[in-house]
């Protein structure tokens, strides 16, 4: 994601990140806060299902993108 991002947005956007679980055909990600969250599923959602999917090899058709606050 790092070559894709650059290095300054993706120490904005991705800095502590967490890929939390696949539930179905949904990819639960934890960012550090509301921008951070917004910035990420807003400009990166796309590439990130696609990553996903080809690591998991498994369909991810969402890409569901919270706060740290919301992590369950």
């Amino acid at each position: 994601m790092a070559l894709i991002v650059g290095p300054k947005a993706f120490d904005r956007l991705f800095a502590g990140i967490h890929f939390d679980e696949l539930d179905g055909d949904i990819l639960f990600v934890y960012a550090k806060d509301e921008e951070a969250a917004a910035g990420v599923e807003d400009n990166f959602s796309l590439q990130i299902q696609i990553a996903a999917s080809k690591v998991l090899k498994r369909q991810v058709n969402i890409v569901m993108v919270l706060p740290k606050q919301f992590v369950h």
